[in-house]
């Protein structure tokens, strides 16, 4: 583990966002679904491609909060543009598990 200082954590911008599209993404090296989430007025919509197909279908997605850091430069995957990064977690069989907020939370809320 390596420690970092509150200042390098306070340049990470996460934020709740509702998924408001989710499409299979075959082309894919690893199994993974394209994903549309709206972070509110100030930040709009951005895509990411997520590695979520072992808990997740796209129609169950549709509606649902997640967490994700939405400072990160664009990634390339694929043919896809990945402009954010969903966050989760491995589970005990190494699929990932989302991090999403326990209360409701709204659309663009930052992480403190």
């Amino acid at each position: 583990m390596v420690e970092i200082s509150y200042d390098d954590f306070a340049k990470v911008d996460i934020r709740v966002g509702e998924v408001t599209r989710a499409e299979p993404y075959p082309e894919a090296r690893k199994p993974a679904i394209k994903l549309w989430i709206d972070f509110g007025a100030e930040i709009g919509e951005k895509r990411s491609s997520a590695q979520i197909t072992v808990h997740y279908t796209p129609e169950e997605l549709v509606g649902r909060k997640v967490m994700a850091v939405v400072n990160f430069p664009p990634r390339q995957i694929g043919k896809f543009m990945s402009e954010i990064l969903v966050l989760g977690f491995h589970d005990a069989d190494d699929a990932v598990v989302l991090a999403v907020p326990d209360k409701d939370a709204p659309v663009g809320a930052k992480l403190c």
